[in-house]
């Protein structure tokens, strides 16, 4: 199975702990954590917009406007504190607050290491919060365990349900378009792959597009902001280089060369991409082109994935392919 891909996601998608794009939302601050943002180093615009990014769970009184303004809170600070409000939100037209609760727990699943510790807190929440705007999170949260648990059709059937509450949710796209194309996912009939195919496609595509019109995040540079996207970009293209290994191998004459040449070329960019390659982005890579006839690329490939994969089958599995190549290649390319 692929690399296990949402803490990933989540060091990506995620500035702090406290702040979200195309993630779970953040819940609002208290009194607590307002005033300790205040006293903290953070530059005053940057507090200004994290207080405006998560809002408040509290309405401004006179005793809380005291206590911000003993720390240091000016005239315009308070105002903005008041405007993030619950009444004044919801009288504006926004969305009803996360309430402070089920974001913590929705937090407990991120920092949860143990798959099947996990798998119950978002049954907890399931039963706690059946209405929860962050349940399509939950979900996700669900789809991953199973990913580390290596049950590959409970991660698409928990991926599903998250993207039927929220069809742009970043984190099951993500995960469902580096599922589909597995070759354990494509063991069914014929109609059946090309359908796991398209929607790996389409889920896929789908992301790229989020990805690109991602914000910046409060007091994100421009360059950290490419940084995260280019990170976030290296799954959707690799998860495209299988759709398209897969489909070359579909053909009634052989490899499809036109599909192998995609799937190079999406491997390619997955691993460009990024600032982390992945050891099995490069045995796929290896795979596209000993297909293709490119030996002298495929060993540069599988020797690479040999390296990055230090400890695990993908160097024994990418070393034994170099052999292969070596005893059956041609004399020359």
């Amino acid at each position: 199975m692929k690399r296990l891909l949402i803490s990933v996601i989540f060091m990506v998608l995620t500035a702090s702990p406290l702040l979200w794009a195309q993630g779970p939302p953040p819940p609002p601050m208290n009194v607590k954590e307002v005033i300790a943002l205040l006293k903290s180093k953070q530059r005053h615009e940057e507090s200004v917009k994290i207080v405006m990014a998560r809002g408040v769970d509290f309405e401004l009184t006179p005793e809380i406007e005291k206590q911000l303004r003993k720390a240091k809170a000016d005239d315009p600070f308070i105002q903005m504190v008041k405007e993030s409000g619950p009444s004044e939100r919801l009288a504006r037209g926004g969305a009803p607050p996360i309430p402070p609760e089920e974001g913590r727990a929705i937090l407990a699943m991120q920092n949860e290491l143990d798959p099947d510790r996990k798998l119950q807190l978002v049954k907890e929440f399931e039963e706690k919060y059946p209405s929860s705007q962050l349940l399509t999170y939950a979900y996700s949260f669900a789809a991953t365990a199973y990913q580390e648990k290596g049950d590959a059709e409970q991660v698409i059937a928990y991926g599903d349900k998250s993207l039927k509450l929220k069809s742009d949710n970043l984190m099951a796209l993500l995960l469902l378009a580096s599922i589909l194309p597995q070759p354990q996912m494509l063991r069914g009939s014929e109609s059946e792959k090309v359908k796991n195919l398209g929607q790996a496609e389409t889920y896929a595509n789908e992301a790229l597009k989020l990805i690109a019109d991602l914000p910046k995040k409060p007091g994100e540079t421009d360059e950290e902001l490419q940084k995260r996207k280019a990170q976030l970009n290296t799954e959707p293209h690799a998860a495209l280089g299988m759709v398209h290994l897969q489909r070359s191998s579909m053909g009634l004459e052989g490899p499809d060369k036109a599909e192998l040449a995609k799937a190079e070329q999406e491997f390619e960019t997955a691993i460009s991409t990024g600032n982390q390659p992945d050891a099995q982005d490069y045995y796929r890579l290896g795979e596209a082109r000993s297909l293709e006839g490119k030996y002298d690329g495929a060993i540069e490939a599988f020797t690479k994935a040999a390296e990055l994969g230090q400890g695990t089958v993908v160097k024994t599995f990418a070393e034994q392919r170099i052999d292969e190549i070596r005893k059956k290649r041609p004399a020359s390319n």
